[in-house]
């Protein structure tokens, strides 16, 4: 396979131990296939129902796939600040640039973040309510 970037020759690369890349030595970008970004993102939020949808704003790419040649669409990550491509013709995968793994596993540490603040502000308001309410039925 070739980078969808540079027409680099990908080579294999274990990526922090957990799972095979197609990784790009020139310009140090990344293919993911399809399930593997999500364990990318479980490495740090593995809460899949919370995660918020996927794919927002759609573009199309000059950039092919690495696997059937089609072009890449590109999309805003989970809307956060972050633009990655697909492969939306046929779900082969997800092309990362360089650093947009790190990137990834910093957005879903924030939502991790955010999840928790959000149970913890939900047990207070219901401690409260309980309070109240035991107070108004006496």
């Amino acid at each position: 396979m070739d980078c969808p970037k540079c027409s680099t020759s990908l080579t294999k690369k274990y990526y922090k131990g957990m799972m095979e890349v197609d990784y790009c030595p020139a310009c140090r970008g990344m293919w993911l296939d399809f399930h593997e970004l999500d364990r990318l993102e479980d490495v740090t939020f593995d809460d899949d129902a919370h995660k918020g949808s996927l794919v927002h704003h759609e573009t199309d790419s000059a950039c092919p796939c690495p696997i059937c040649g089609e072009k890449l669409q590109e999309f805003q990550y989970r809307l956060y600040s972050l633009k990655l491509d697909t492969c939306a013709a046929n779900n082969h995968g997800f092309w990362l640039d360089a650093g947009e793994d790190e990137r990834v596993m910093e957005i879903m540490r924030q939502r991790a973040g955010e999840i928790s603040r959000k149970r913890q502000a939900e047990s207070q308001w219901a401690g409260l309510l309980k309070t109240m309410h035991s107070l108004l039925t006496k």
